[in-house]
């Protein structure tokens, strides 16, 4: 029996193309579920490279010779310059072995390079020379600068040329800037001692004197403290060696 141009049933769709309908809207919303958990399960290393440079930090100082940040370091505190990949790993564990011991400030920054007040993106593109770089200011009553060298022997690979980890170029080597004589004899020591009897002659570290140093940008500076989830290189963790002879 024809049925009247009025009749509603005419306007509802068939149950197939319902079922499609309904179906396309569940998988898209799935994919966006899925897309979302990737997101926050994002390797933390790919989260590096891109989130340092949307930040609008402000840079801090550019000082050779004094701490930034407003920290006031006391007549007699002595200086260490050091390299070991990835800056904010470094000054976490610094400041988390030595932070009651003595350590005054621990500033993330470049040295070693050519181009005057580099930024991270210079830095990053291994083009300028500088190596992402730590500086201590301490109480050399309280610690001295071999515990420093020690301390920075174990908490990193010195035997990957221009590399930390997955992270690669000039700006990771391991390196020792030392701002004196003395710093230079201890420097060459503890590498030597370090080199034979925990690495196997395998220790790759440059050992030079320091240069200018410019501080990394604002948002560098504590980066792990201020983001506890934030990217840790995993060649940074502290090694169980015998004590160097």
């Amino acid at each position: 029996m024809p049925t009247s141009p009025n009749d509603p049933t005419n306007e509802t769709p068939p149950a197939s193309t319902s079922t499609r309908a309904i179906l396309a809207t569940a998988v898209a919303a799935i994919a966006i579920a899925i897309a979302i958990a990737m997101a926050f399960a994002m390797p933390t290393f790919v989260s590096r490279l891109f989130r340092p440079f949307s930040s609008t930090g402000a840079r801090l100082g550019i000082a050779a010779d004094g701490a930034g940040g407003g920290v006031t370091i006391p007549d007699g505190a002595e200086k260490a310059t050091l390299a070991a990949g990835c800056f904010w790993g470094v000054e976490h564990m610094y400041r988390k072995h030595f932070g009651s011991k003595g350590l005054y400030d621990a500033r993330v920054g470049y040295t070693g390079g050519d181009l005057n007040n580099p930024s991270y993106r210079a830095v990053c593109g291994g083009r300028t020379g500088h190596a992402e770089s730590l500086q201590l200011h301490y109480d050399p009553t309280q610690i001295t600068y071999r515990q420093i060298l020690e301390f920075f022997y174990r908490l990193h690979d010195p035997t990957t040329a221009n590399r930390q980890g997955p992270d690669t170029g000039p700006q990771y080597r391991s390196a020792i800037y030392y701002h004196d004589e003395a710093q230079e004899k201890t420097a060459r020591e503890v590498t030597r001692q370090a080199n034979e009897q925990w690495y196997k002659g395998a220790v790759v570290t440059e050992v030079a004197p320091a240069g200018r140093w410019w501080d990394a940008e604002d948002y560098h500076q504590q980066y792990l403290h201020h983001n506890p989830a934030g990217y840790e290189c995993p060649t940074h963790f502290l090694r169980s060696f015998p004590p160097l002879q």
